[in-house]
């Protein structure tokens, strides 16, 4: 669970660090400490690169499919939520109009 404090970086500064662990030679922990990132905000930051450049482990999404996965979740739970007020409503009416 994240701490309230957590800092937030800019996708340039996430950039540049990433192409910095790329171009180096160092470890993630390396070049983290010399930055003053967390180790494994860094790897994250690589790993999700990685993906996004098709080099990722088999099966795992890019950044553009995981935004598109929350929209469609998002969308499903909304949808969902109408179909629920609908149902309620239908049988309101029917109770209604049997009176």
């Amino acid at each position: 669970m994240g701490s309230k404090y957590t800092k937030r970086y800019s996708a340039e500064y996430r950039r540049d660090a990433i192409a910095l662990v790329r171009s180096s030679g160092r470890t993630v922990t390396e070049v983290a400490r010399e930055l003053g990132v967390s180790p494994e905000s860094l790897r994250n930051w690589v790993r999700r690169d990685q993906a996004d450049r098709g080099e990722g482990a088999p099966g795992e999404l890019t950044s553009a499919e995981r935004e598109e996965l929350k929209r469609l979740r998002r969308q499903n739970r909304e949808q969902q939520q109408t179909i629920e007020i609908l149902k309620k409503a239908t049988a309101f009416f029917v109770k209604e109009s049997d009176r």
